[in-house]
């Protein structure tokens, strides 16, 4: 399964030059990044150096102050004039995976899955319950297709969020931490579930504290620091073998076997 397009060397996301501030205070510094189709990028770095404000301006959940972002052909330019409707069509060529899963309480797990492609994408009962289903069969929990959130784990919950964003088909996912809500013996139950989605060729973004993982899942790596790219590559340029000493002194503190 393959949420792509036919290309298998194309550019899926371009960021040029993205500034944000939050009043005086500047926390992206003119980020520039190409993403190319199937890539699975990690984006590490220390707490507040603006690696989830990076990914929220991606989707539109943060608005640039200046520079370009293009999803899958939707662009926008944000030194420019734009509409909340331009806003709305790169938002959706996204699924984005919060920290906090985000499920609807009063809604069983298929529900959950099924809400997006009946409401936004307009298709019938029947067609979303069908894709719902295999999304979560995708993420190894048909078997729970009717239990509430409440009736779940918290790696449980967070699986049927990537199921939700999964069934979306859309030209990246994006996750926000996604394990850092989620007792320690819980994180592996969900790293596994995103590995497997990763092996289908999905395109995904993942902003993530755990070293270890990106090595793992990742095919490129970047480090920001302070809103700028300190340093981009493989895992093993980047997390083995980095050049820059900021990144150097980050990962030594933390083990990733």
């Amino acid at each position: 399964m393959s949420t792509q397009k036919a290309s298998t060397n194309g550019i899926v996301i371009t960021l040029h030059d993205i500034h944000k501030t939050f009043g005086e205070h500047e926390i992206l510094k003119g980020i520039s990044l190409e993403v190319h189709q199937g890539e699975v990028l990690a984006i590490l770095g220390s707490s507040g150096s603006g690696k989830t404000t990076l990914l929220r301006c991606i989707n539109a959940l943060e608005i640039p102050a200046s520079g370009t972002v293009s999803i899958d052909g939707q662009k926008i330019d944000y030194s420019q004039k734009h509409s909340r409707q331009d806003v709305l069509h790169l938002r959706r060529k996204t699924a984005m995976v919060f920290q906090s899963y985000n499920l609807f309480r009063n809604k069983t797990a298929l529900q959950n899955v099924m809400e997006g492609l009946h409401v936004v994408q307009k298709k019938s009962r029947d067609e979303a319950r069908q894709e719902a289903r295999k999304a979560l069969a995708d993420v190894g929990l048909s078997e729970f297709e009717d239990r509430y959130p409440v009736q779940l784990s918290g790696g449980q919950q967070q699986r049927v969020s990537i199921a939700r964003a999964l069934a979306l088909k859309p030209s990246v996912i994006l996750f926000d931490e996604p394990t850092s809500a989620l007792d320690p013996e819980l994180v592996s139950d969900v790293n596994e579930a995103i590995t497997a989605v990763a092996k289908t060729g999905v395109t995904m973004i993942i902003v993530t504290h755990e070293i270890g993982f990106a090595r793992r899942v990742a095919s490129q790596v970047v480090f920001v620091d302070q809103g700028r790219i300190l340093e981009r590559g493989t895992p093993e340029e980047v997390i083995d073998h980095p050049k820059e000493p900021r990144v150097q002194a980050f990962i030594s503190k933390l083990s990733y076997k």
